[in-house]
């Protein structure tokens, strides 16, 4: 078997409010079309960056303000990654965003869209409605409208959102990726033993999908 037949098994720790996040899921996935042939498999994780954020969310100056300093200090920021996410072709819309969300709930709604197999489509399309349309991704009437999209049921989204559903499964996976000593994200694990922090380049992934191939590390997780 050569390399590029090895299966892959990659776990991703990310919020759906991270830009780099994004840009990092792009390049995984420029990453894994060149790498011919492969077989992964990807599961995303939860990790919240504002973990106290209120439960319905803050205005977004209200958050640049707390967060930045401003909303100037937060441009300088957000140029940044929008020259990036052009690059990767991601046209962020930091002006639409008028509400920063607490995201736990789009946590439980990936983690439910995995047990139906449309967990990378899910997180796809959470990360456009947020970072493109400006959507509000903490709204449980936007995230059931997102999932009737993706093909799921949107009353029984409704009904799973509004109760206690895959809220222990969701804190039990954020409180392992605190544990693995995770503190920002992107973060990639690859075959349960080779780490990635960050939105690093495709070839960054390809020497690690490499190195994981040939049983070297490439950074221990702590898994």
């Amino acid at each position: 078997m050569s390399e590029q037949d090895a299966a892959l098994h990659i776990d991703i720790y990310s919020d759906v409010i991270c830009p780099w996040c994004y840009v990092g899921k792009r390049r995984l996935e420029r990453a894994l079309k060149a790498w011919d042939g492969v077989l992964a498999t990807i599961r995303w994780r939860p990790f919240q960056l504002n973990p106290t954020m209120p439960r319905n969310g803050m205005d977004r100056r209200q958050y640049l303000d707390a967060k930045f300093g401003g909303s100037a200090a937060a441009q300088a920021i957000y140029d940044q990654v929008s020259r990036v996410g052009v690059e990767e072709g991601i046209l962020f819309a930091f002006e639409r965003i008028a509400r920063t969300p607490n995201t736990f709930t789009a946590h439980r709604l990936i983690w439910l869209a995995g047990h139906q197999g449309k967990q990378d489509e899910m997180v796809e399309m959470l990360f456009r409605q947020y970072f493109l349309e400006g959507g509000d991704i903490g709204s449980i009437e936007t995230l059931s409208k997102i999932a009737a999209h993706a093909g799921l049921d949107q009353a029984a989204i409704e009904t799973f959102l509004a109760g206690d559903g895959g809220i222990e499964a969701v804190k039990a996976e954020e409180a392992a990726g605190h544990h693995m000593g995770i503190r920002g994200v992107p973060y990639f694990v690859i075959n349960g033993a080779y780490v990635l922090s960050g939105a690093q380049p495709p070839e960054q992934f390809l020497a690690a999908f490499r190195q994981s191939a040939a049983g070297l590390s490439v950074g221990k997780a702590g898994v």
